[in-house]
């Protein structure tokens, strides 16, 4: 089995592309989707997240604006809410890779791979990236997004170009769906070839 890490920043298009890859029958695991799971309602981790954090959950799970002022300012807190949060999406994506022993190549869909250091262990990396002003476009459409957000999570993540430099493979989504799928079939034909 191969194992490609899939980053990007916002905006880029990488949800798209996941998806495009299970279309392909390749199982990808969702860190984000995994840490959604382990906070929403009834979440395995929100009697943690609670205890540490006072007043950050209710009926519906963590309240994702309460912790996120908890901790966003506070290097300290961040790293106590990533020392619950980070065990248990490992403990998911374990179980993902014992469901998919068979499969030739699975993904890990990581947001912050690089930021987190989440490219060790890996075969391969691909960085989904666009034009800058394609990604402020896309970014900007979102509901409640303003420049200044935008702004202040670019400031938070590796900048495109090193993400780039740094990658295996770099898929271009500032072409047409096609040519991006075009793309994505290349890197899965590279990747699960016999040597």
């Amino acid at each position: 089995m191969k194992i490609l890490g899939l980053t990007g920043s916002i905006g880029m298009g990488k949800s798209t592309v996941a998806a495009m890859l299970r279309d392909m029958g390749v199982p990808v695991f969702d860190a984000d989707a995994a840490v959604h799971e382990l906070q929403g309602p009834r979440g395995a981790l929100v009697p943690s997240i609670e205890a540490a954090f006072p007043g950050t959950t209710g009926p519906d799970g963590v309240d994702r604006a309460r912790l996120g002022a908890a901790v966003f300012a506070d290097k300290a807190a961040l790293e106590r809410l990533e020392r619950i949060v980070h065990p248990a999406v490992a403990a998911m994506r374990g179980d993902f890779l014992r469901d998919n022993a068979g499969a030739p190549l699975v993904v890990f869909d990581i947001p912050l791979l690089y930021e987190k250091g989440g490219d060790k262990g890996l075969d391969a990396v691909a960085v989904v990236s666009a034009p800058a002003e394609q990604q402020r476009e896309r970014v900007l459409a979102r509901p409640g997004m303003t420049a200044e957000k935008f702004d202040r999570i670019l400031a938070l993540q590796v900048p495109d170009a090193q993400k780039r430099a740094r990658a295996d493979h770099v898929i271009d989504t500032g072409v047409s769906l096609e040519g991006t799928r075009e793309q994505v079939a290349g890197i899965v034909r590279a990747l699960t070839r016999a040597d």
